[in-house]
């Protein structure tokens, strides 16, 4: 797939974290998420994401629950093996990607991108593989 084929702005529609163990699935920030990815010609991207009604915080408890309800990253990518995203992390809601690389498989199919992470061992499943599953619609 070509660099122009996912230039653009895209508009979160799911971001759920899927078992492979069990083939249950569970969102991530909710039923309906809110998230952009931008994409650019010169190779960098953008994405952040977040609950759909989060609050003003109130105190460190609050502001800790807003810490919980977002993700966003930003920085160069390259494109490997026809299907996977590498972004080298620039910035980070999370400090210990700053630095570090970030892969995603894609896949396009008409306006709809689905970026997926890999394979992890992930507590809310009680630690069995999961991976994250993104899909993206073209603004």
């Amino acid at each position: 797939m070509a660099l122009a084929d996912l230039i653009g702005t895209w508009r979160l529609l799911s971001h759920q974290f899927a078992s492979l163990e069990s083939d249950e699935r569970r969102n991530m920030f909710g039923d309906d998420p809110q998230g952009l990815l931008m994409i650019t010609a010169d190779s960098r991207m953008m994405a952040m994401i977040t609950t759909k009604d989060r609050k003003t915080a109130e105190g460190d408890a609050g502001a800790a629950a807003l810490f919980k309800s977002m993700l966003a990253y930003a920085g160069p990518f390259r494109i490997e093996a026809e299907n996977q995203l590498i972004t080298t992390v620039e910035v980070a809601w999370y400090p210990d990607w700053v630095g570090g690389e970030q892969t995603r498989e894609f896949s396009l199919f008409g306006d709809v991108l689905s970026l997926m992470t890999p394979v992890v061992l992930h507590p809310m499943f009680g630690g069995q593989k999961a991976r994250g599953i993104l899909k993206w619609q073209r603004v």
